[in-house]
Parts: C-alpha cells; sequence; structure tokens
C-alpha cells in the first residue's frame, strides 16, 4: 500500500529542505496539509505533485 501522507520532518527528509522551508511551502499553499490530532501531515500526492512541477 503507498503511503497517503508524511510528518513535517518526514516531508523535510524526502524533500531535502528545512522544516521552517516545509511550513512556509504549506502557507503559501505549494503543500496540501492537514492535522490529525496534534500532527500536521502531509499529502503524498501535494508531495508527488511538488517533485513533478505540476504544483
Amino acid at each position: 500500500m503507498d503511503r497517503l501522507a508524511y510528518s513535517i520532518n518526514e516531508a523535510a527528509r524526502v524533500l531535502s529542505m528545512g522544516r521552517t522551508s516545509i511550513y512556509a511551502m504549506i502557507a503559501d499553499g505549494r503543500l496540501e496539509a492537514f492535522k490529525l490530532g496534534r500532527r500536521t501531515l502531509i499529502r503524498a500526492e501535494s508531495i508527488h505533485k511538488l517533485v513533478s512541477g505540476k504544483a
């Protein structure tokens, strides 16, 4: 089963960016995130779109 979401730290590692940059991209709307309890998760689809240049 494919992964559906990444934590902030996981997304930062996958994208080779810092956590602050990830939060900035969420604020800009370039990454789609949601809250699950206290955790902020980023949709895997959003990361794939960003990497492929479709974001």
